[in-house]
């Protein structure tokens, strides 16, 4: 995710390069042509442009609205992801100790518990992470399972769908040994429930794009402007004495539109590891130390800063 306000034009100019040098090359033929062969039939109203380019701009910001929709509706799943493992961490915490006077209640199996379902959510989210990113390495989640769970992980099609089943086989487990008691078992899986709701929101935005129609038409109507600047500029430019810029004004014109353009096209892939991203692993890591700080840990791995105004 970018945080900070100011952007390194090598930067911004990586994502519409193509663009750039065909304005420049375009115009410059047109004004050679124009004014220096005087090929006036070339020229264009300059109505056309005007025309063209407010449909455009209609066009970009319905794209944009989009695109902006769903990186916000990416945002809100991790958000909502990460105010459920806050709270599923608490209750089993909470309900665990809360059966301390039980005579069922065991203190080592108890922490024992505790300590596997907090850590496995934990695995869960980096699993999330992982395969929305198409990044998928079961490896990465040893530190928080069993060796006897990786074995099966790895032969898992889903791993996030794993974890959640062997998270709520646990609950029962737990409900049948006495270490969780009454109606823990129901607040617990409507935890699970919301994990799998925004799971399948991420997968959902993950799998299905913008449709594709909306994309092939905004690329070839920006390219199409970009080919109609020159033309219709020429004339207007020329008779007014300016004509030495319309090189400059077409490739300020395809920079703008060219880069609103892109600007939608990035945003509406929120999970592509992108510095454009949601910034999914600095979220991993705050859920990770609320998690354990939950279970009373202290040793808590730290919080993952921006680094040149990027979070990752």
């Amino acid at each position: 995710m970018i945080l900070k306000r100011n952007f390194d034009p090598r930067k911004v100019a990586t994502y519409v390069w193509p663009q750039l040098v065909v304005a420049l090359v375009w115009s410059a033929a047109v004004y050679i042509g124009y004014v220096l062969l005087g090929l006036t039939a070339i020229s264009l109203p300059f109505g056309v442009l005007g025309i063209f380019g407010t449909a455009l701009s209609i066009f970009l910001a319905f794209r944009n609205n989009t695109a902006f929709s769903r990186w916000g509706e990416a945002s809100q799943a991790w958000t909502a992801i990460s105010a459920a493992s806050r709270t599923i961490a608490r209750l089993l915490v909470t309900f665990t100790d809360a059966h301390k006077h039980t005579p069922q209640y065991r203190a080592e199996p108890a922490e024992a518990f505790k300590r596997e379902l907090v850590y496995r959510h934990l695995a869960w989210v980096h699993a999330l992470r992982m395969q929305l990113r198409s990044q998928m390495d079961v490896k990465e989640l040893a530190p928080y399972l069993e060796a006897v769970e990786m074995d099966a992980l790895r032969r898992s099609h889903s791993v996030p769908n794993t974890l959640l089943l062997t998270q709520g086989r646990r609950i029962y487990d737990a409900m049948a040994s006495g270490i969780l008691q009454g109606f823990d078992s129901f607040q617990l899986e409507g935890q699970l429930a919301v994990l799998a709701s925004q799971q399948a929101i991420c997968e959902r935005i993950k799998l299905i794009p913008v449709p594709r129609q909306y994309d092939y038409f905004t690329r070839l109507f920006v390219w199409t402007f970009i080919l109609l600047t020159p033309l219709s500029l020429a004339g207007t430019l020329v008779r007014e004495e300016v004509g030495y810029l319309l090189v400059p004004l077409t490739l300020l014109f395809a920079f703008v539109f060219s880069i609103v353009q892109r600007t939608g096209e990035v945003n509406e892939e929120p999970f592509e590891n992108r510095i454009t991203d949601v910034p999914l692993s600095a979220l991993c890591r705050i859920i990770e130390r609320d998690a354990r700080a939950t279970l009373g840990e202290t040793d808590l791995p730290p919080k993952l800063e921006p680094q040149d105004g990027y979070l990752g």
